[in-house]
């Protein structure tokens, strides 16, 4: 229901007007035209405070979940008495609490609908407001002083306990992205976990194109050479299912860009200069990284004649660092890891630490060759074995030979060397 009513207040200023111009001919020309501005200013103001308006507010707010794991559409109906009204202009401002920032979100649309971003594990609270101008307010915007709320809760389906845990995702060097989970406690272990994910560049959620197995189980999902768009949300759905039935499903969003791990420094280059300095820059790390978004930590040690060892971290958005060398006994470490800076993303994860870079290197000393004990080992057990068979062989012919029974000599070979040696001692 809407309505004009015009008050008697209004009707007061304009006799209280009419008393200021009679006193501003009074007190003569050059004040009265101030005065007659500000009396029509007056007039302006309070008829305007004092015209009352009453808008109805929207009705048939639905919320439509069109599958996209958490992007729902809002969706309503003008108000009943208001629908004939097409010569007042109406628009609808539309309140809804995201739990991702964690307040309200406020727009204003001339539509009967909007979509947002919702988190499906949480309460939906949405409500919204009749605006109302044209000739119909004259001319002035009039906000409803109700509005249609509507409170949606989260599905109470899955067995309790079963949501996965420590869900990360890193996209590597802003070419591979990878995305893990932990089980719950509660987690049967016959239970198979399945990913899905959605954009706006896609009609339907889709499953993960490659998923991470380990022990038999699925703890995470591979999106190599599967594009995703930065600076858009991406909406995750992990779910499932066990012999006890449906698993708790789990619901994030989050972009991309907000989740680079740049690749580990490679190069990194040390140097004295002739100022007693030390010199030390580096090459950006392999990958689609823009260097301009790259932001660095310098890690310093140095290791007193002591042994004792003082460290300090260096951030700079440069890719060298000059510092003064001071102590000739001591030496001097660096490392390098970075990230991307704030003024291209929210957050980023760091690098990897490159290896080390020292002065004074240390000095490899070469070591004296020696045995290789593994092989002085084998020889050893080798020699031994072939020591035991020998031993086994001779044993085994000696016992051979001593018990052969000894042959007796035939009488007739006894006879010819008898005869032999007579013959022979004759013919001597």
């Amino acid at each position: 229901m809407w309505s004009i009513t015009f008050t008697c207040s209004c009707v007061w200023s304009v006799h209280l007007l009419r008393l200021s111009i009679r006193r501003a001919h009074m007190m003569g020309r050059s004040r009265s035209s101030v005065t007659h501005g500000a009396a029509l200013m007056l007039l302006f103001i309070t008829c305007r405070e004092c015209t009352g308006f009453t808008v109805d507010p929207p009705e048939d707010l639905v919320i439509f979940d069109p599958g996209h794991l958490g992007h729902l559409e809002i969706r309503w109906s003008p108000p009943a008495r208001l629908i004939n009204k097409t010569e007042c202009p109406k628009h609808y401002q539309l309140e809804y609490f995201s739990t991702y920032k964690g307040g309200w979100t406020a727009i204003r649309t001339p539509g009967r609908s909007y979509s947002a971003q919702f988190d499906l594990m949480k309460d939906i609270r949405v409500k919204v407001f009749t605006l109302l101008s044209g000739p119909c307010t004259n001319g002035t915007m009039v906000k409803s002083k109700s509005y249609t709320e509507l409170v949606q809760k989260p599905l109470s389906t899955g067995v309790e306990g079963t949501r996965v845990k420590d869900f990360i995702c890193v996209f590597h060097k802003m070419e591979n992205m990878e995305c893990k989970w932990g089980r719950s406690a509660k987690m049967p272990a016959t239970s198979q976990q399945n990913l899905y994910f959605w954009h706006k560049q896609l009609e339907h959620a889709e499953e993960c194109p490659e998923y991470i197995i380990s022990g038999g189980v699925r703890i995470g999902c591979n999106f190599t050479g599967k594009v995703l768009p930065d600076f858009t949300d991406i909406n995750f759905c992990i779910n499932g299912s066990s012999a006890e039935g449906a698993l708790k499903p789990t619901f994030i969003s989050l972009q991309i860009q907000n989740h680079v791990k740049p690749g580990a420094t490679e190069k990194l280059y040390l140097r004295t200069a002739p100022d007693t300095q030390l010199e030390l820059h580096w090459e950006c790390p392999v990958g689609s990284v823009p260097e301009h978004c790259l932001e660095w930590e310098v890690e310093h040690s140095q290791e007193g004649p002591d042994g004792k060892i003082a460290s300090q971290q260096i951030l700079t958005q440069q890719k060298s660092l000059t510092l003064p060398l001071i102590h000739d006994d001591e030496r001097n470490c660096f490392r390098v890891r970075s990230q991307l800076h704030k003024y291209c993303v929210d957050k980023s994860y760091w690098s990897e630490w490159s290896l080390p870079n020292c002065y004074p290197e240390m000095k490899e000393v070469t070591p004296e060759p020696e045995w290789d004990m593994v092989r002085v080992y084998v020889y050893i057990a080798v020699a031994i074995t072939a020591m035991l068979v020998l031993s086994l062989c001779l044993g085994t012919m000696i016992k051979v030979r001593s018990s052969r029974p000894e042959k007796k000599q035939d009488p007739l070979h006894t006879t010819l060397l008898v005869r032999n040696s007579v013959l022979r001692k004759a013919e001597a």
